[in-house]
């Protein structure tokens, strides 16, 4: 076998077994840092153990077993001291799930272990991104903007705060998981969020954690189908995922509103519809449903129909009223914008505190695109410098610096 297999083969195991293996883990010893660092020595070693000798039959059970082991060395070593002694581990490597719904289970309840209220409901999203889908830290900062180096001092004292506290990890009911769903509900989009960059070429990585992003949100509304911000969960993320073929044309960057929409997917747009029609019929509105319907309204191009702007507006103001956001805010300002209300756009955009969009770089387009409208060509040209100077992507860099600077 090439090292090339070998490499795909782990990394197609990282993405199936990781959460999994560190829920299993968790379980035995209640130590999630502990759980963590030996499913990551375990796939360390698969390495070089299945570069030279072959991937293993059953991938997920070698994992299994070679994550128990580097958790035993670092019990008997000392290095961590947890309720459980190493001999306890050494017959309780379970087999690998048999079904789908087996393996998506000890992800789930480790989701709710890490939206547990005891724990700074700011790390809930970071620590279930980086304990359940393996999310490093760096990337984890990238999205919250703030350097890594704080973020994983953060993620290391929250998953302390599990261990010394001991929280439980038992299997809830469902009724169990509404208080914690909020919380849970953010980290999958947010997964969702981390692997949808707008990029020339796809990555494949990318592309698989949107779709565990995906199925997670799948699972979590089979386990709660009276949750309706669960469907408009599920609804979001496929009216993005569906018009995914139109961002990017023959390595040039092309805004939603300019899309040729015959580049758009209509089986996932109908799934994402569908996913919408349910939540509404359960009568309790919420953020992702609301989000779901502004990007509905966007889609309805493919329709032959253009986005309805009044109910774009009170979508958005809705969305502002239950569940203000900076993200929220600016994606109401530049609706109030299109419609051609700069003063409210404005006064959006002015109620956004300047360290929190310091760095943002959505912020610094709709205020370029702002002062455009107004007239005032100075500041829109720092704001579009500011927003060029904040894009990373070639494309979108290359699209700015034609709209922005006419």
């Amino acid at each position: 076998m090439t090292d090339l297999a070998a490499d795909e083969a782990l990394e197609d195991a990282h993405r199936a077994s990781f959460g999994r293996l560190v829920g299993w883990l968790f379980r035995r010893t209640g130590d999630l840092q502990l759980a963590e660092d030996a499913v990551a020595a375990a796939f360390a070693s698969a390495v070089t153990a299945w570069r030279a000798g072959g991937v293993p039959e059953s991938p997920e059970a070698w994992l299994r077993v070679a994550s128990r082991n580097q958790a035993m060395s670092a019990l008997r070593s000392g290095a961590r001291t947890v309720s459980v002694a190493p001999e306890d581990l050494e017959d309780r490597v379970a087999p690998a799930p048999s079904s789908d719904a087996a393996a998506v289970d000890d992800r789930l309840v480790l989701l709710m272990v890490c939206a547990h209220p005891a724990i700074d409901p700011r790390m809930h999203a970071p620590l279930m991104l980086q304990a359940v889908l393996g999310v490093d830290a760096a990337r984890i900062a990238s999205v919250y903007l703030i350097p890594p180096a704080t973020m994983g001092q953060r993620l290391s004292r929250s998953k302390a705060k599990i261990r010394d506290a001991g929280l439980r990890f038992d299997v809830p009911e469902p009724e169990a998981f509404a208080p914690r769903l909020d919380a849970v509900l953010q980290a999958v989009y947010g997964a969702y969020g981390l692997a949808d960059p707008i990029a020339d070429v796809e990555d494949e990585r990318d592309a698989a954690l949107r779709a565990e992003a995906i199925r997670l949100a799948e699972v979590l509304a089979e386990l709660l189908p009276t949750e309706p911000e669960v469907w408009g969960l599920l609804a979001l993320m496929l009216h993005t995922e569906s018009r995914r073929g139109g961002r990017i044309v023959d390595g040039a960057f092309v805004p939603l509103a300019e899309q040729d929409t015959s580049r758009w997917s209509r089986t996932i747009r109908a799934s994402a519809d569908a996913h919408l029609r349910r939540a509404a019929t359960m009568g309790r509105i919420g953020r992702f449903q609301l989000e779901a319907a502004i990007s509905a309204l966007h889609s309805s191009r493919a329709d032959d129909r253009e986005p309805d702007a009044s109910a774009l507006l009170a979508l958005y103001r809705g969305l502002l009223q239950i569940a203000p956001s900076p993200g929220a805010t600016i994606g109401a300002a530049a609706a109030f914008l299109a419609a051609g209300e700069t003063a409210q756009a404005r006064t959006l955009l002015d109620s956004l505190p300047a360290e929190t969009v310091r760095s943002h770089q959505p912020y610094w387009v709709c205020r370029a695109r702002l002062a455009l409208a107004e007239g005032d060509r100075p500041v829109a040209r720092a704001a579009a410098e500011r927003a060029i100077g904040l894009t990373a992507n070639p494309a979108v860099r290359s699209y700015l610096l034609t709209s922005l600077r006419s």
